[in-house]
């Protein structure tokens, strides 16, 4: 069942002796999880008279660039994604089927293609959608999530590219005042900086520890669910009976006229 509504929960299912937090069934313009959930909130939160237009940035293979550009589509608002000089990836082909100018950077580093971004966003006035969604929005908008994770949760297991989500569920879990640790596999870039910004003391909840498994890579888990195969499957491996996993979101494009809440 594909969740609609960004204020409603996403569902939590068992498996076996396993939870699982369906955090990427909520879905909008086609696009899945809570990166999609924090994009929507963004651009509705800005003021009509202020949203010219949207920019992001985003790795090649992340799907915040087909995220962004599908829903500034639905939203009928231009869009420019600025992402690292190489091959065309199926996610900046999205992107670009959306109606999103691409701008490629050489070199291609994070901080490159972040700092264009953000300049671009100065200089035009349109809204900026943050590299890696690093923002106080995707803090809050994941945290609320954290509502209905069972009681009897031992671990929660997920996987980090920028932190923001996982500071989400810290944050959340604070707001419930329980005290389940996270194991937060780390699939990118060192997350510290943007943990220690957005979630002070997060080591006390949460451990990081690194998937084995370049960036770029694609793995195939076997889960009772389809997994993201750069993020949320090579955070599978970790999980252990009484685990609650969290899928944070799926790079699939669905069919958003076929979608039901």
């Amino acid at each position: 069942m594909w969740i609609t509504d960004h204020h409603e929960l996403t569902p939590v299912e068992r498996h076996g002796d396993i939870y699982i937090k369906r955090d990427d069934l909520f879905t909008i313009a086609g696009v899945r999880g809570g990166k999609a959930r924090t994009c929507r909130h963004i651009i509705e939160t800005t003021p009509t008279s202020y949203t010219h237009g949207v920019i992001t940035a985003g790795a090649r293979h992340s799907p915040q660039v087909s995220i962004v550009a599908n829903i500034s589509k639905l939203f009928d608002v231009p869009c420019r994604v600025h992402i690292p000089h190489g091959p065309t990836t199926p996610e900046i082909e999205s992107a670009a089927e959306a109606g999103a100018e691409v701008i490629r950077h050489r070199p291609g580093y994070n901080s490159v293609i972040d700092g264009r971004a953000k300049r671009d966003a100065r200089e035009s006035g349109w809204t900026l959608v943050p590299f890696g969604m690093r923002c106080a929005a995707a803090v809050t908008m994941t945290a609320a999530q954290v509502h209905n994770i069972p009681d009897d949760t031992r671990r929660i297991i997920m996987s980090v590219g920028s932190g923001m989500s996982l500071a989400g569920v810290i944050a959340g879990l604070d707001i419930a005042e329980r005290a389940t640790p996270i194991i937060g596999v780390v699939v990118g870039a060192d997350p510290r900086r943007n943990l220690n910004t957005f979630s002070p003391g997060w080591e006390q909840t949460a451990t990081l520890v690194p998937a084995g498994v370049r960036y770029q890579d694609e793995v195939v888990a076997h889960a009772p669910i389809p997994l993201d195969p750069i993020y949320e499957a090579k955070a599978w491996s970790f999980t252990e009976p009484g685990d609650l996993f969290w899928a944070i979101g799926h790079r699939d494009i669905i069919d958003a006229g076929a979608v039901r809440s």
